[in-house]
């Protein structure tokens, strides 16, 4: 896996945290730079964590399911991006999410929530060989970034690209799932790298 894809991956992850940026940046009337730095700190952080569990815990199991690795990272990539594609398409009543404010318990809620699909990133890594701790400085560092964006599109221009970015990185993600399986099925004597 090269580092376009590791960057492709890095945004798409991003994507769930960036929609709830936009509903931070929504329901906070300050602006500071505490505001809009925080929870680029907790997501860029959790989102850097979670894939670096997952893969080694992917690397414990890569060895028992090594012929089958491209197909559980299809599932996994073409699950979580799916999930992404449903949730961006569903019309979900916007007014419990503006409950949420930058305290310490609530933002670990939010980092952990939205990271999840980061820890099944970091397993499908480990079928592959990439190097995790490269990989994972760039998903929290984009993550991080766009987090920030987030809550300033939040309080500038509410929730109009929320549900396309959640809808555009699940495609990624999807797109990158069936990549991996035809280049194992149909290009096999090229393998990743």
């Amino acid at each position: 896996m090269g580092l376009l894809e590791i960057a492709l991956i890095a945004v798409s992850l991003s994507m769930d945290a960036f929609a709830v940026s936009i509903t931070l940046g929504l329901s906070r009337k300050k602006q500071g730079l505490r505001e809009i730095i925080t929870p680029g700190l907790y997501f860029g952080l959790f989102q850097a964590l979670m894939p670096t569990v997952g893969y080694f815990a992917g690397i414990y199991f890569s060895q028992k399911i090594q012929t089958m690795d491209h197909w559980i990272a299809f599932v996994l990539l073409g699950f979580i991006g799916g999930k992404m594609i449903k949730d961006s398409l569903s019309k979900k009543d916007n007014k419990e999410q503006e409950q949420y404010s930058l305290q310490f318990a609530k933002m670990i809620v939010l980092a952990l929530a939205t990271s999840i699909d980061a820890l099944a990133i970091g397993i499908t890594f480990a079928f592959f060989k990439v190097n995790i701790f490269f990989s994972a400085a760039i998903i929290g560092i984009s993550t991080f970034f766009i987090s920030m964006l987030g809550v300033k599109i939040g309080g500038i221009f509410g929730l109009r690209f929320k549900s396309k970015a959640e809808f555009a990185g699940g495609a990624v993600l999807v797109m990158l799932g069936i990549k991996i399986v035809i280049e194992h099925v149909f290009l096999s004597s090229t393998p990743l790298s």
